[in-house]
């Protein structure tokens, strides 16, 4: 058992067994020296067994307040955490002065959005007189994702028409009355929600239809991939990137951009976030107001630009 006097040997001791009994490769041992280096700087000529849990949680600010991460703040104590379950087995310990010792909260990231002009601007690219159809596929998928904000989970799971189960009960998850204009899903949760279709979407939809060959496997799926079966949310995933690569879009767009870029446009035109939260199928309106900060970018973006005093000369 190592006394006081060999408590600088406790690091180099823990890291040993990382490398030798748990066979942990080279740079995850040298990511968990750096995190007991920085402990030791922290600590100064403290005796590292007598760190109380005020302790750590002063180390975890003074890390916050020097610039760092939360996620980078949090692998550091997922580290000091650990050597202190191994020191206890050491020696004997109080309690893990690290535990219940939590990283500041990460800040909420706010969804990527498209322009008004640049989502237009992707859906109305790439077009010729005679389009494949493959590339007709690829436009209502598209423009359906953008129309209704659809989930890329639920857009592959759409049927053409409804089927029914037993007891009246859908038998699929979600299908295109495109009589009405308008999607049926189940969401998160399996709630049922009904979106509308706007008018280039339904164009496209219609286009796509009138080629739509049988699926192979004999189901009524709506978007079908090269193999003739229902396409998966990874496919529309890449035809998604290599379409707006083509348009020359300069951000990265996947299938949840175009579910930001519509519940942002609808919000700006509207205002009305309830509305907004419906249409997502959101359970909380918790989840739908970080588009009223999305909102308040374009605001600040306009005023920016308009009022004569916004910047400083």
């Amino acid at each position: 058992m190592p006394g006081a006097d060999s408590r600088d040997d406790w690091p180099a001791r823990y890291l040993g067994e990382l490398a030798t009994q748990r066979q942990l490769s080279p740079h995850t041992v040298a990511a968990y020296r750096r995190d007991l280096e920085e402990l030791a700087r922290l600590a100064g000529h403290a005796d590292w067994s007598r760190l109380s849990h005020h302790d750590i949680r002063r180390f975890a600010a003074k890390l916050h307040a020097s610039g760092q991460s939360a996620r980078s703040i949090a692998r550091k104590l997922s580290g000091w955490r650990g050597f202190y379950e191994w020191l206890s087995r050491q020696i004997a310990l109080a309690a893990n002065p690290v535990d219940g010792v939590r990283a500041p909260r990460r800040p909420k990231t706010l969804p990527k959005a498209l322009s008004v002009d640049d989502a237009v601007q992707l859906m109305e690219a790439n077009r010729h007189g005679h389009p494949e159809p493959a590339e007709l596929c690829d436009r209502a998928m598209f423009e359906l994702l953008y129309s209704s904000g659809l989930r890329v989970s639920e857009l592959t799971g759409l049927d053409m028409v409804y089927t029914e189960g037993g007891n009246g009960v859908p038998a699929s998850l979600g299908w295109l009355d495109a009589q009405a204009g308008e999607v049926v899903v189940t969401g998160k949760g399996g709630k049922m929600r009904r979106v509308p279709v706007g008018g280039p979407a339904r164009d496209a939809l219609q286009a796509w239809l009138a080629v739509r060959p049988a699926a192979r496997d004999g189901s009524a799926a709506l978007f079908l991939s090269a193999r003739g079966v229902r396409i998966t949310p990874r496919v529309v995933q890449a035809r998604l990137k290599a379409h707006a690569l083509r348009a020359g879009t300069l951000v990265h767009v996947h299938p949840h951009v175009l579910r930001h870029s519509f519940a942002s446009h609808v919000l700006q035109s509207s205002g009305d976030l309830r509305a907004v939260q419906e249409l997502l199928g959101h359970a909380s309106i918790t989840s739908t107001q970080v588009y009223t900060a999305l909102d308040f970018q374009h605001l600040a973006a306009v005023y920016d630009k308009a009022h004569p005093r916004a910047k400083s000369k």
